[in-house]
């Protein structure tokens, strides 16, 4: 898909004043708008809304803007995938006074862009795409605003974690639809790992039969084969980008860790961890390569209510304004993994080290 041509960074400054949230503060100091009775819809992409993915980070976004902004809430599961389903749906929020509506993936581009002309009084966003009239003519009308990930920058910073900590042996991944967001996670990720290799003394390999897109982000049984796969060859840890095929390989992750045997993931999107966890309390998820879905819907909310509406415009969220990365938090890695991938994370920031969004060479 030739889509890129139109993205533009969202500077750091602007990324801040998008993320206060709208408590009340003294001394007179401006604070958020009152709702006033806005409604927020979402329309799900394929999945569910605890998805542990991108559905999920949407959704948990339009949550927090019930609880800080007072906004009214809604989604709707559309019966299928067609951009007839989407529309579907969103006359559906629209004719309920949902006005202000959020779609998490590309599969909407089409209906997008047909429902922002349709719907004139209303505001989109996009999510990991942009409208687009189904023959890569892309065209962001002023009522809607299209936002991506650098999904390589945050591939990047989970496979120079993952050499860190594992230091030597095989990885794999596990990619969903093989599309231009889930690629750019498994090139980064080839680069994180690459640079461990060259400059930090790890040891890692990623062969290519250990690279697999499964078609689909909601086969789990194929993601739960595929991992099998890959760990009886060997493989120490996956990285899956791969909705509920990712589900799959994290379930058959946790039997073999239960059954004694080494297996880690990493996960995908949002922080994953909890989704690994173990009798014993741990979890199978190495670290995860996030993106900062939820913070992206809330920060459009945010900004509608403000009166600063970014509509028309493709903004991208990335290493320079803290849009990607590793959690926080990451139990399972050491301080010496999470200082070195900080110290990382800021020449990725500086743009002392570039990662590519371009297919690179396999490991060897």
């Amino acid at each position: 898909m030739k889509k890129r041509a139109i993205a533009l960074a969202l500077s750091a400054l602007m990324l801040t004043g998008l993320v206060g949230c709208g408590s009340k503060s003294e001394g007179g100091d401006t604070q958020t708008p009152a709702a006033d009775g806005m409604k927020v819809g979402m329309v799900t992409d394929s999945g569910t809304i605890d998805d542990k993915s991108f559905n999920q980070g949407t959704w948990e976004g339009i949550i927090k803007a019930e609880a800080e902004l007072g906004v009214d809430k809604n989604y709707i599961k559309p019966s299928g995938e067609t951009e007839a389903d989407y529309l579907k749906e969103i006359q559906n929020l629209y004719d309920t006074d949902y006005k202000f509506i959020v779609t998490p993936g590309f599969k909407f581009e089409t209906a997008i862009n047909k429902a922002q002309e349709k719907y004139s009084d209303a505001k989109f966003v996009i999510l990991d795409g942009a409208p687009q009239d189904g023959n890569n003519n892309y065209n962001v009308a002023d009522n809607t605003v299209a936002i991506y990930f650098a999904e390589h920058e945050a591939g990047f910073m989970a496979g120079v974690a993952t050499a860190l900590e594992l230091k030597e042996g095989e990885l794999g991944f596990i990619g969903g639809m093989e599309i231009p967001a889930v690629q750019k996670f498994n090139w980064g990720f080839q680069q994180g790992v690459a640079y461990a290799n060259e400059n930090l003394g790890t040891k890692m390999s990623l062969k290519e039969e250990n690279v697999k897109y499964e078609g689909t982000f909601n086969n789990t049984a194929g993601g739960t084969q595929l991992a099998a796969t890959m760990f009886d060859r060997g493989v120490k840890a996956i990285f899956c980008a791969a909705g509920g095929v990712g589900v799959g390989a994290i379930t058959e992750a946790k039997s073999r860790v239960e059954a004694g045997k080494e297996a880690w993931i990493i996960g995908v999107d949002v922080d994953q961890y909890n989704d690994g966890l173990l009798s014993n309390g741990k979890s199978v998820i190495l670290t995860s390569a996030t993106k900062k879905i939820s913070q992206a819907a809330f920060d459009m909310i945010k900004a509608e209510l403000d009166g600063k509406f970014p509509g028309g415009e493709t903004l991208t969220f990335d290493a320079k304004n803290d849009g990607v990365g590793i959690p926080a938090e990451n139990p399972n890695l050491s301080k010496e993994t999470t200082d070195k991938v900080a110290e990382v994370f800021e020449k990725v920031k500086s743009g002392e080290i570039t990662v590519s969004g371009e297919q690179g060479d396999l490991i060897k």
